[in-house]
């Protein structure tokens, strides 16, 4: 569809509402007709002067001639064009305003013609003034009315004031320099064409002045620059009356008002090539003018000074003096506006250093400032005291309550360091649930400090009086100390103080970061050692009592390590525990005994054992993905849920509302739960009632000494008392029990005598690796059953 070269390849064609496609350049053709007729009436006239070309009216007839074509124009770009509503808007007042001007100097031309024999042409009757008069008012409401485009709210006065200030600029050296000479005239034009002028002059100022503040908008601003032309072309014919009188009366139609029509199709032109690229050019305000109009009016106000003083001179001396008054109060605005954007600033910039230097939940400082301040500290005292404090637990707040109590319960130990801390230093959210402590006035030690914040926690804190303990580690240097040293003395203290058990605080000490550095070191081992699969699964048997028979085994890991042989549980437990690979060594033991226990089954047959039980700790009931974890191991393996027993100690039971939730899906599973160490914690009885426990183990402190008669009958009894109590209270709540620690045949005597049929220890069958497991699974199949003394002889002897 397209037409080589130009504006047809740059801008697509449009669609009008008949489907038919317009040509942009249509709008050109108009340009070359009007700038045709401007060129043809200089030439008649130039004729006219020199060789007396035809009548003076033929020069009258230009004029409606362009505006003949202006009219067309805009109908065709209203037919044509998909303008916005507000654009459709201003161009249909446009038409409007053409053609009534076209129509006023067409029946001047008409007049003049009739009276093309009197020596002077008539002037504008009252009729065609009428109509001319009202076209330019029509196009100064247009103007007027296009839409600015967004203004930012604390811009709309000052715009406001800007504008006026540039509209009383430029009208004034209009007035000076062109109506008002023509009003002062001996030989004056008439009243219609001085208020024809004025109107042209009002159209030019304030087109000039809407479009210096049009920052967008569905008109174009260059097309209002261009009809704002057409009323200055007003000027040269202004100064036409004032040199010729009534003679400049034909150049001015000849001469300068053909231009007008030119503008204004080009303003069309500029307005269809816009709306067709679909890509308005966004201009930007011209702050300058308000400043420009004050020098404007500066130069009628200094030939006012040097000339006679007439009543027009005193119409622009006040003009002088409002525009001065009005340039003042925009200063005013404009200074009060700068005073606020300053101040805005300084609290942007103050807001941002805050939020660079504190942390957003607590509004404590942060690691950044932290470091910052210590290293300015360490440069100028004789003596700094870092405290480290790391919340004990904490991953257990958000699991079972979440993570919004969690972050109300930083937010409270935050305000109990800022209590405690006062004004002895700065406290800080290092991340996480690890706060420090700057101390950077003497008064109050380091310990006292540690003592009063772990004084303060062991009170509930928060909204939600919450319990937390913390661990601190306390460290000090002199001035010119390295600032990482200062942190990591304080970072092995605090470690220390969790090794030690927790909820205390512990100073550093030369030599400490030797053990920690230990710990932390075998925390890397340990994840290497599960990569590398170097642990191992070792079974306990869980046999009867009575004919020793193999009934469950308790699935226990061992350290395998490759230059140290066999770690003991005790040393690395306790790290996995602290790092956190709890978890995955957890879950490994999982599967490992389900796929174990499952191969047992299938070598050995359905009765070869009941239940497989691998030991559960608190890290694990806290991972959201734990009863996923046991579904996959059991659904792996194809072990039946009811052959899995988890045993949990007491502690890790009592640990919130997301651990219960955890137990109670494992119990709807079908998975067996065992209460191991049984009798131990403070709340052993209650727990009975809410847990679902299907097996309780009796902790080996009450089997220790069950049997003995060593003249103290009351601690002997009460041993018995325990024991008696618990397996009472199993029967009633119909739930099996096993006792722990067995180590000799006359405990196992006296806990028959007291009902128990099932029991573990040493005396029974010490942990074993899955392979003599086998064998022993073996020769309990040959001869229905074995005897303590031999299972434990197998078992020593392969060690």
């Amino acid at each position: 569809m397209g037409r080589g070269g130009g504006a047809a390849t740059e801008f697509p064609f449009l669609a009008d509402a008949n489907g038919m496609t317009a040509d942009p350049r249509l709008a050109l053709r108009y340009v070359w007709v009007t700038t045709g007729l401007a060129a043809a009436a200089a030439i008649w006239y130039m004729a006219y002067l020199s060789v007396g070309a035809g009548p003076a009216a033929l020069g009258y007839w230009f004029v409606p001639l362009g505006g003949a074509t202006v009219v067309a124009n805009v109908i065709r770009l209203l037919r044509t064009v998909t303008l916005e509503p507000a654009a459709r808007q201003f161009w249909r007042l446009l038409l409007a305003a053409f053609a009534l001007l076209t129509l006023g100097y067409t029946l001047l031309a008409l007049d003049v013609t009739r009276h093309a024999g009197d020596a002077q042409p008539p002037g504008m009757s009252k009729l065609s003034a009428a109509c001319a008069g009202l076209g330019f008012g029509i196009a100064i409401w247009a103007v007027t009315t296009v839409p600015m485009g967004p203004v930012p709210h604390g811009e709309r006065w000052r715009r406001l004031l800007d504008r006026t200030i540039a509209f009383l600029g430029c009208g004034t050296v209009l007035w000076h320099f062109g109506l008002a000479p023509m009003m002062r005239a001996p030989e004056r034009w008439s009243d219609q064409a001085i208020l024809l002028i004025g109107l042209a002059f009002l159209l030019a100022v304030g087109g000039i002045t809407k479009v210096s503040y049009l920052t967008g908008g569905p008109v174009d601003h260059r097309a209002i620059r261009l009809i704002a032309s057409v009323g200055l072309t007003a000027a040269a014919v202004a100064v036409l009356a004032v040199v010729f009188g009534l003679a400049g009366r034909l150049p001015s139609q000849v001469l300068v008002m053909p231009i007008a029509p030119l503008l204004a199709t080009l303003a069309v032109r500029v307005q269809w090539l816009t709306t067709a690229s679909r890509n308005p050019e966004i201009a930007r305000p011209d702050r300058w003018l308000p400043y420009l109009a004050v020098l404007a009016v500066a130069v009628p106000l200094v030939a006012v000074a040097f000339g006679d003083v007439h009543w027009s001179a005193r119409t622009v001396m006040l003009a002088a003096v409002a525009v001065g008054a009005l340039t003042a109060a925009r200063q005013y605005l404009a200074f009060r506006e700068n005073a606020r954007l300053l101040r805005e600033k300084r609290s942007s910039e103050e807001r941002l250093q805050h939020e660079v230097t504190h942390d957003g939940l607590t509004g404590l400082a942060n690691r950044a400032l932290f470091r910052a301040e210590l290293t300015r500290v360490l440069a100028i005292e004789e003596f700094v005291t870092v405290l480290l404090v790391d919340l004990d637990d904490f991953k257990t707040v958000n699991d079972s309550l979440g993570h919004d109590v969690g972050d109300r319960l930083l937010v409270s130990v935050a305000d109990t360091l800022r209590a405690e801390v006062g004004h002895h230093g700065l406290p800080v959210r290092v991340g996480g649930d690890e706060f420090a402590v700057l101390l950077t006035q003497d008064g109050l030690s380091g310990e006292c400090l540690a003592q009063r914040v772990l004084d303060a926690l062991s009170l509930p804190v928060g909204a939600d009086r919450l319990l937390v303990q913390a661990s601190i580690g306390v460290a000090s240097a002199d001035r010119g100390s390295a600032l990482d040293t200062v942190l990591r003395h304080a970072d092995v203290a605090m470690y220390a103080a969790k090794q030690r058990g927790k909820a205390g605080y512990v100073r550093y000490l030369p030599g400490m970061e030797e053990p920690v550095l230990a710990h932390m070191q075998l925390g890397g081992e340990l994840r290497r050692a599960l990569d590398e699969g170097e642990f191992r699964v070792h079974y306990q048997p869980v046999m009867g009592l009575e004919d020793g028979r193999v009934i469950g085994v308790e699935a226990l890991v061992r350290w395998q390590h490759p230059t140290r042989g066999m770690v003991p549980p005790g040393e690395f437990i306790p790290a996995a525990e602290r790092t956190g690979l709890i978890v995955p060594l957890g879950r490994w033991v999982l599967r490992e005994t389900c796929r174990q226990t499952a191969a047992w089954l299938a070598e050995f047959g359905p009765d070869v054992l009941q239940k497989a039980g691998p030991n559960v700790s608190a890290r694990q009931l806290h991972d959201p993905d734990f009863v996923s974890d046991v579904r996959a191991a059991l659904r792996d393996s194809g072990l039946s849920s009811d052959r899995l027993v988890l045993e949990l100690t007491e502690s890790e039971v009592l640990r919130g509302r997301q651990v219960s939730r955890t137990l109670h899906e494992l119990d709807e599973m079908g998975v067996k739960l065992a209460l191991d160490d049984f009798g131990t914690g403070e709340s052993s009885l209650s727990l009975l009632r809410s847990f679902p426990a299907a097996i309780v183990k009796l902790d080996k402190s009450f089997v220790d000494g069950i049997e003995i008669d060593d003249g103290n009958p009351a601690a002997c009894d009460a041993r018995q008392a325990v024991a008696r109590a618990v397996i009472q209270l199993a029967g009633a709540l119909r739930l099996d029990t096993v006792a722990e620690g067995i180590e000799n045949a006359e405990q196992v005597a006296r806990l028959r005598e007291l009902g128990y049929t099932l029991g573990q220890g040493f005396h029974l069958a010490r942990p074993m690796p899955a392979e003599q497991m086998s064998e022993l699974f073996a020769r309990q199949g040959c001869s229905g059953g074995l005897a303590p003394h031999d299972t434990a002889r197998t078992v020593v002897g392969a060690n």
